[in-house]
């Protein structure tokens, strides 16, 4: 039995996002709110009752951008919502994901149904049915400056519903026609105003900052738990995670990353083992941890906050207020504050990166580790871990390069009409690109620090992390000699992007903060 969605057009969460761009066929079902279809018909009515008169109105009934002061004859208001849907499908590259072109479909539903758009509601019920069929529009990733909507990508969508474009259904690539039709269902009928509100808004941006506002936080719980099992094997000390000394620096995000800390660690027969040990204070990238995990933290809390509102708000021009006979050109389908915060939240976890590489040179270096060099038998003759910290430290000079922000830059578009973009799916692409390279770095101080235990036996680490350490050696062994590494990684890759680590970590634990 599949779970449901009612889309009203202010009330999806982020979670809802994540589930419905992820589900498989029949997993979920869409549907519309009925108060929200009362409102898009009442939306609708107004827009053709005023098709009759004089006055000029942007996108009903003259040309769009930069040939806004184009009149367009009533007999050609149908003919110019094609006109625009073609010449808007310019998108470039490789397309975007499933999950991602979903997202995208989800979003732009969501704001048409607020009913402010004066669509034809019959248009948003069969994208509510692309969706419920798994049709998924091929969506080039290149295209958006951010501003004036995603037209470009949202275009490719457009196109796919009046039955021109392209779409994966059933793991092929079919015209859209050819698959409406294998479901029995007929191309959507642009009339006045239909095709732009269908491209005029932020669905890309807000699709790419939800998706990785999901993951991030998931990123972050991580991040706390890897730091453990690698302070686990070097030996270090929780004391600089005291909750009074967070208290005295109270960052929201660094008091609970000093929490989760605290709770990993509680009981840990390897910190018994070396109470007395001459060792004074660990490395910054150990005892500063919560101080830095915190401070990514605060940056997905304000993407957080910024990805909810847009995922909710209206961002298509002109609005339809239909109960006070006005239609109101203005300019939210502008992407700045997605931009913004995306690359905002970028920096940030760049920096979970960062200090995770830290940690690993940390483990591969005897001096700080009290470990085997490389953490390998026989030095020497094996190589060991050496070179995946090298490969961290790759993702990591990547990542560094890929934080310079898309949303401080902007390229006239539309004859200077369009004069300040935001470039926002950039922002996006980018933060998408950071966010598999931190997994990876991931990935790899957990093949590091489990390796290190083995060298602690048969002292163990503290419940959580020896569920955690379990998990991993089911699918990962010990390293005994030098094996191709890139495998490994790739399997405990597989465990972050399934969130099994976090939740094998929560059912000892409880629910990380």
């Amino acid at each position: 039995m599949p779970s449901s969605l009612v889309l009203d057009g202010h009330s999806l969460t982020l979670d809802q996002v994540w589930r419905a761009s992820h589900a498989g066929p029949q997993e979920i079902e869409l549907s519309i709110h009925p108060q929200s279809l009362a409102q898009m018909k009442e939306s609708r009515q107004f827009v053709s009752q005023i098709l009759d008169g004089q006055k000029p109105i942007y996108s009903i009934n003259t040309g769009f951008g930069a040939l806004s002061d184009k009149r367009i004859k009533k007999e050609d208001l149908s003919a110019l919502q094609y006109n625009l849907i073609r010449s808007h499908c310019t998108g470039i590259g490789p397309a975007f994901g499933r999950e991602v072109s979903r997202a995208v479909m989800l979003l732009r539903a969501n704001c048409l149904v607020a009913g402010l758009s004066g669509i034809g509601p019959r248009i948003v019920e069969l994208l509510i049915d692309f969706l419920n069929l798994d049709i998924i529009p091929v969506i080039p990733q290149k295209g958006s400056v951010g501003a004036s909507g995603d037209l470009a990508p949202l275009a490719h969508v457009a196109l796919a519903l009046i039955g021109e474009g392209e779409v994966t259904c059933g793991g092929k690539v079919l015209s859209g026609d050819k698959a409406l039709k294998s479901h029995g269902k007929t191309p959507a009928v642009l009339g006045a105003k239909d095709g732009l509100a269908l491209i005029n808004g932020t669905a890309v941006m807000g699709a790419l900052a939800s998706l990785a506002v999901v993951e991030s936080e998931r990123l972050a719980k991580l991040s706390d738990i890897a730091c453990a099992l690698s302070l686990e094997a070097m030996r270090g000390t929780s004391e600089a995670f005291h909750e009074g000394l967070h208290l005295a620096k109270p960052h929201e995000g660094q008091v609970d990353s000093a929490f989760n800390l605290r709770l990993l660690l509680k009981e840990s027969e390897i910190a018994s083992s070396h109470k007395d040990c001459p060792k004074v204070q660990d490395p910054y990238s150990l005892r500063c941890a919560p101080q830095v995990h915190g401070a990514s933290r605060e940056t997905i809390t304000h993407a957080k906050k910024i990805a909810q509102v847009e995922i909710n708000a209206v961002t298509d021009n002109p609005l339809v207020f239909s109960k006070s006979r006005e239609i109101v050109s203005g300019g939210n389908f502008h992407g700045q504050a997605l931009a913004l915060s995306m690359d905002y939240l970028a920096m940030g976890l760049s920096e979970l990166a960062n200090i995770a590489e830290r940690r690993i040179e940390k483990m591969m270096n005897p001096y700080f580790s009290d470990l085997p060099g490389f953490l390998t038998h026989d030095s020497g003759l094996h190589s060991g871990l050496m070179i995946a910290q090298v490969s961290a430290a790759a993702l990591v000079g990547e990542n560094k390069v890929l934080c310079h922000p898309a949303s401080v830059d902007s390229i006239p578009t539309s004859g200077d009409k369009e004069d300040h973009v935001s470039m926002g799916v950039t922002s996006g692409r980018k933060l998408h690109e950071i966010l598999e390279n931190v997994k990876q770095c991931l990935a790899i101080e957990f093949l590091c620090n489990t390796q290190g235990l083995e060298f602690l036996k048969p002292l163990s680490p503290p419940a959580p992390l020896k569920a955690v350490y379990d998990l991993i050696r089911r699918h990962v062994p010990p390293i005994r000699k030098d094996r191709p590494l890139h495998k490994d990684i790739a399997l405990i890759k597989g465990l972050i992007d399934s969130n099994a680590i976090v939740e094998t970590c929560e059912r000892v634990t409880g629910k990380l903060r």
